[in-house]
């Protein structure tokens, strides 16, 4: 199905895009064959595609080759998803924040901009190969941000720990329906081991969490308002000028098992 199919069986169904669902959809096909075709997708992968809407994404999948499950939460949208493309999928009805993932080796989605977040999230929690994802630009710019960057945060924080990620292309707003008011973008993130040792990666991801939620605080008073004992490196520092490593360190010295 062309973008432009997609935009016209959404008139024609009066389905109107719900804002606070972040639902914006691509209705270039061009686009969409470069986004599918990014994936790498052999016979046989099995793909998760989250929020497919009128399928611009989903047709292309199903003719890579792959074993593709959908998560579709609006129930007009998987109305259409399945009555389209029938037994050639496996649909899930719910909310893909709340229902668990199929195993997958490729995660192929324009996700929802308002779950951007929390979905990438997710998606770090599973084993996969690959996934390629369109996002807001400036989601896109955090994902892939250098320290010291407005940008920097969390996000950049725990993809760099778990997967390399690049920026793949941008697309201009005017490629979606309706038009939303940024750019985005299409990202790829493939995980990788973690280029640095943590003693406790569950201490590492908190204490990524708890900087980052006091960016503007000096590290030492952060920690400490969370509960940390002892010395910590850094402690004059500010979360934004530290590498992922140094982080690593702090995480060790101030909530690693047998410290404090």
């Amino acid at each position: 199905m062309s973008g432009e199919d997609a935009g016209r069986r959404m008139r024609e169904r009066g389905v109107a895009p719900k804002r606070s669902r972040g639902q914006n959809f691509l209705i270039d096909g061009r686009v969409a064959d470069r986004h599918v075709g990014y994936a790498d997708i052999s016979p046989g992968d099995r793909v998760l595609e989250v929020g497919p809407g009128f399928g611009v994404l989903t047709g292309r999948l199903l003719d890579a080759g792959g074993i593709l499950t959908c998560i579709e939460l609006d129930d007009k949208l998987a109305d259409f998803i399945g009555e389209t493309y029938g037994g050639r999928l496996d649909l899930v009805r719910g909310d893909a924040l709340k229902v668990p993932f199929p195993p997958f080796d490729k995660f192929v989605s324009n996700l929802p901009y308002s779950v951007s977040t929390p979905i990438i999230f997710k998606l770090l929690e599973h084993r996969f190969e690959k996934a390629v994802v369109m996002v807001q630009r400036e989601f896109a710019d955090r994902m892939v941000a250098d320290v010291g960057s407005p940008d920097y945060s969390r996000l950049t924080v725990n993809l760099f720990y778990r997967a390399e990620c690049e920026i793949l292309e941008g697309v201009p707003r005017s490629r979606f329906d309706p038009r939303p008011k940024v750019d985005s973008a299409i990202v790829g993130i493939r995980p990788r081991p973690a280029p640095f040792e943590v003693r406790d990666e569950a201490a590492f991801l908190r204490v990524t969490e708890i900087l980052f939620s006091h960016r503007r605080k000096k590290i030492g008073t952060s920690l400490r308002a969370a509960g940390a004992r002892g010395d910590v490196p850094y402690a004059d520092e500010r979360v934004e000028d530290l590498r992922p490593s140094e982080i690593a360190e702090v995480a060790d010295a101030a909530f690693a098992p047998g410290q404090g």
